[in-house]
């Protein structure tokens, strides 16, 4: 299984009727028979001003550069954390981006567009129905493996009464106050990764991570949460639990560190500016984005920026074998070995 090398934006949410209020006001003397390009460049303008030429960031921001002038801030944050949603929004105030790119892929977009009540009682929700749900989608042990891991979410949502995913929303209103601000989703889909996962591992070790995460219980504060800035509290509880498993690792946070970065590269390309007419020379500036993801990404991150990256061997999908499922049935009524 292959997958495009850049993925379509999720959703450009600026549109003209969202410039700042200020906008119109200073371009309503403006004749009605200002050209398009004319008229690009004076919005440009009005957001250029507005962007601070020395930002002054928060401590989980990482600044980084691309060999044509444009700059991406990496915002590290920690999935179920205030202080993460107030650095998002300080960052892209202060930088006025082209692209906000999220560790979102389109299978989890949903939480973009629910309120925080209603992501409260989905995450604590799991059951049957999800299940088979997500067993037709991903196939058995990818299914069992999503609901596993929906469960840890679900447990930590449970012990700090917050719902995951505050620090992206934050992103994609902010984005959307922004003149010409891109929206882009940056992570692998979520049933390649699991589905890489699931393959990495022997039968046994399936079993044995599978055993962890059901019986997950230990109780987590709010100061555990911010605790973990330098490591996502959910990446930190998953890696405790797979530590004795490096190919796990490998699938689920080192390759999806790979696409991150090449998904924030693409995002990084240049500005053309539009022309007056055919005949005028191709003008671009570089361009800022903001990336939204798990402070444990960020190490992987900035270890990547400078490689010359492929994705197409990370996308693909080791085919099953035909008896899968019947092997794993008659393999759950053995007695391992000691």
């Amino acid at each position: 299984m292959q997958e495009e090398q850049q993925p379509e934006a999720a959703a450009d949410p600026m549109s003209s009727s969202d410039a700042p209020e200020d906008g119109p006001k200073e371009t309503s003397s403006i004749s009605q028979n200002i050209s398009d390009a004319d008229a690009f460049k004076i919005l440009l303008e009005m957001k250029l001003q507005k962007r601070q030429k020395r930002p002054a960031l928060p401590s989980t921001v990482t600044e980084l550069d691309t060999e044509d002038g444009s700059k991406v801030y990496v915002v590290g944050t920690a999935h179920f954390s205030d202080s993460s949603k107030k650095d998002v929004v300080k960052t892209i105030q202060e930088v006025q981006p082209d692209v906000v790119v999220v560790e979102l892929c389109q299978y989890r977009v949903s939480m973009l567009k629910m309120d925080e009540k209603t992501l409260l009682k989905e995450a604590k929700e799991i059951n049957l129905e999800k299940l088979q749900q997500a067993i037709k989608q991903n196939g058995v042990m990818s299914g069992l493996m999503q609901m596993l891991l929906l469960k840890v979410s679900a447990h930590i949502t449970e012990q700090l009464g917050m719902a995951p995913g505050g620090e992206f929303r934050e992103a994609f209103k902010e984005a959307s106050k922004v003149p010409f601000c891109k929206f882009h989703l940056g992570d692998r889909p979520i049933p390649v990764t699991f589905k890489r996962a699931i393959a990495a591992l022997s039968f046994w070790q399936k079993v044995k991570l599978a055993w962890g995460l059901c019986f997950l219980s230990d109780p987590i504060s709010k100061d555990d949460v911010e605790k973990c800035k330098q490591k996502d509290l959910l990446e930190q509880m998953m890696a405790e639990m797979i530590g004795e498993f490096p190919d796990l690792h490998r699938t689920i946070v080192s390759e999806r560190d790979i696409y991150l970065t090449y998904m924030l590269k693409q995002a990084a390309k240049q500005i053309e500016l539009p022309r007056a007419s055919e005949n005028e020379p191709r003008k671009y500036i570089p361009s800022v984005v903001v990336g939204v993801v798990g402070m444990g990404h960020v190490p992987g991150i900035e270890k990547n920026w400078n490689s010359d990256l492929k994705i197409q061997e990370i996308m693909s999908v080791p085919p099953p074998s035909a008896s899968t499922t019947q092997s794993y049935l008659q393999r759950l009524t053995e007695v391992p070995q000691q």
